[in-house]
């Protein structure tokens, strides 16, 4: 099986800091789930929600990515859950309108890979849409992969 873990586009890039591109990382920084909920509507397109994002990071992820801008707005995310193990997953990678296509997604992911290597896991595992796929694996270098999925709520 071949390593999940950015390999291609990703490790090869000359390296571009945050900061150079405007922004401000935090490997489990702290946000208000209003905030996180707004945004994460925006990325995804739907109504605002009311989701625990806190309590649900603190239970269940090795860490989280939060992008700040020049005016201290959250405008990026992404949540990495694990298995406390050797796997995590990359989830819910979000960026706000206002910051997309200036390589803010890249280098989230880019620390996830970073962090979750730090922690001693084997595999980063992120499953997408389609239209992600230049992203993922061509951008971030991810190994395409088969998977399965279960819709519980048609059962």
């Amino acid at each position: 099986m071949a390593a999940a873990v950015p390999r291609g586009a990703l490790a090869n890039q000359t390296p571009v800091s945050p900061a150079e591109l405007g922004f401000r990382l935090e490997w489990r920084g702290s946000f208000e789930n209003p905030v996180l909920n707004e945004l994460h509507a925006e990325a995804f397109g739907h109504a605002v929600c009311n989701d625990d994002w806190v309590a649900q990071v603190e239970r269940h992820s090795l860490g989280w990515i939060c992008a700040w801008n020049d005016a201290d707005e959250l405008v990026g995310f992404v949540n990495v859950p694990w298995d406390g193990a050797l796997h995590a997953f990359v989830l819910d990678t979000l960026v706000s309108a206002s910051a997309r296509r200036r390589g803010l997604g890249t280098a989230m992911v880019k620390m996830a890979v970073e962090k979750v290597r730090e922690a001693g896991c084997d595999w980063l595992h992120v499953d997408f849409e389609g239209d992600l796929d230049s992203f993922y694996v061509d951008t971030c270098g991810f190994a395409p992969t088969q998977a399965g999925l279960v819709n519980l709520k048609a059962l």
